[in-house]
């Protein structure tokens, strides 16, 4: 397997450990975090933002890679939302501009082909959707098969493309915690030891899903000539894209390009917030939300993985995680489509959500980044349907 110059192997964040490049996923498991050897990395500010740029700073070459034109995503004034809101700047890194319209491209491109890497040829993960349509499109790419479990109620757009993208899917009735819990049985059947191994690209399973986000802080970190926002916001669709950026920020401050992290924010529906729930608490990690209840599927994540991990990257930054009602979210991803024109998915909506509840924090010297997680054509039906609730 052939790996960049500086990917020194793989850590078990929690107890240090080290595992050579070749490890795929952890024998216990943990989970794994890529380290490097930054002394090895020379990057200019210039070229952060550009995928040859960055190399350096991912496990395998680019040559190795798979892409289907995901990254370098526009960042887009919202003038608009920036006088509203009494700040300076808002900008909107518009993730739905991905080639499946979600930042989960990112994380599935580069997971995807480590499986490659690693001899697999069959990946599987459980999703509420969008990292299913995602991992099909990339193992098609990869000339990989996929197994995919979503819950009953994933949007149709989701489970069409699964199949389309040649994915095979099963659909569990329920949410996302009886698809995984489906997924999870699969995968102990399906052992490195069977007639038909299932290589996982689940979040935190596989090191290389938040590795692969950490290009989109790259990005805008270059686009803003290393100047931090006060904040930048996301819509927490699961940890491995929020840990991806608070890692890139900081190798960005390890390799001299930052000062100061920017301040990261996660914003949960109100009616599954364990990450709001433990970050208020204190807590380390996550205890499981009993009984989720929002219309947003994307944001229903109830027992997050690697949550510790993202409580690090909240409380390292000086940032915070804000709970927000479905109606304030749905309302927030339909104000960025109709006054700013960005095409925000539902669960997008929670970045200006809880901008607007965080408003009072914030100055007009102050840049808010808002991540849009996803394209709003995924959920037309439901953005369709709130405006219809509001007398459109």
């Amino acid at each position: 397997m052939e790996t960049t110059a500086a990917f020194e192997g793989l850590e078990d964040p929690v107890t240090g450990e080290r595992f050579d490049p070749a490890t795929s996923h952890h024998p216990d498991g943990g989970v794994l975090d890529p380290v490097y050897d930054y002394d090895a990395v020379e990057i200019t500010p210039a070229e952060m933002g550009r995928p040859a740029g960055y190399a350096d700073l991912l496990p395998f070459p680019r040559d190795r890679l798979l892409t289907l034109g995901e990254g370098t995503t526009p960042l887009v004034e919202a003038p608009r939302l920036a006088e509203e809101l009494g700040v300076g700047r808002v900008l909107i890194k518009d993730e739905g501009n991905n080639p499946t319209g979600t930042f989960k491209d990112r994380g599935l491109a580069l997971s995807v082909a480590a499986a490659r890497e690693h001899g697999a040829e069959r990946v599987a993960l459980s999703s509420t959707g969008n990292a299913a349509q995602s991992a099909a499109a990339y193992a098609a790419r990869a000339g990989l098969e996929l197994q995919a479990f979503l819950p009953s109620r994933s949007t149709f757009a989701n489970k069409a493309m699964v199949n389309v993208h040649g994915g095979e899917m099963r659909v569990v009735e329920g949410r996302l915690d009886d698809a995984r819990a489906v997924f999870r049985e699969g995968l102990a059947d399906h052992g490195p030891d069977s007639d038909e191994p299932w290589y996982s690209v689940e979040p935190f399973d596989s090191p290389y899903r938040h590795e692969g986000a950490k290009p989109l802080m790259y990005e805008l970190l270059a686009a803003l000539e290393f100047e931090p926002p006060a904040a930048v916001l996301y819509p927490f669709e699961g940890g491995e894209g929020l840990y991806g950026l608070y890692k890139a920020a900081r190798e960005c401050r390890e390799l001299g390009l930052l000062e100061e992290l920017p301040a990261l924010y996660a914003s949960q529906s109100a009616g599954c917030a364990p990450v709001v729930e433990a970050f208020e608490a204190g807590r380390e990690t996550t205890e499981p939300w009993e009984v989720p209840d929002t219309v947003c599927g994307g944001l229903e994540i109830p027992e997050p993985r690697g949550s510790e991990l993202v409580l690090e990257a909240l409380r390292a930054t000086d940032g915070g995680a804000v709970a927000v009602a479905d109606d304030d979210i749905l309302e927030s991803a339909v104000a960025v489509n109709g006054r700013e024109g960005v095409e925000a998915g539902v669960s997008a909506g929670a970045a200006p959500a809880a901008a607007w509840e965080l408003a009072e924090e914030f100055g007009p010297g102050d840049t808010l980044v808002l991540v849009n997680t996803t394209a709003g054509g995924k959920d037309a039906d439901l953005l369709r349907s709130h405006l219809m609730g509001q007398g459109y």
